[in-house]
């Protein structure tokens, strides 16, 4: 398994699909993307969930627990971030990266 299957039915469950119809998945990474209106907004990599936040917010998200910049390529990408399985392991956290990642997407194609 190269990302974490139930976290990806947990992000299933949790997106609003009734407000995103758009929402589709690509395998990419390694891992699961989950993409609005074919932008990445959040996925998953092995066990940690990937989510690309605005540039406005990066700092404030970088200083928050559990999270760290993604590294996949050995250096730090723009506007994505890496959060380890402790910091989304309730709904309501969850659903809170899921919108960051769909408000990234948004700024992108609105």
């Amino acid at each position: 398994m190269s990302y974490n299957e139930p976290l990806a039915e947990r992000i299933l469950r949790a997106i609003p699909h009734e407000d995103l119809p758009d929402i589709t998945e690509k395998k990419m990474f390694g891992g699961l993307a989950f993409m609005y209106r074919n932008k990445m907004s959040i996925g998953i990599v092995k066990d940690d969930l990937m989510v690309r936040v605005i540039e406005a917010k990066m700092d404030k998200v970088l200083a928050m627990p559990h999270v760290r910049e993604m590294d996949f390529t050995k250096r730090p990408m723009k506007e994505f971030i890496f959060v380890s399985p402790e910091g989304y392991n309730t709904e309501i956290e969850l659903k809170e990266w899921i919108a960051l990642g769909i408000e990234h997407a948004r700024s992108k194609v609105e």
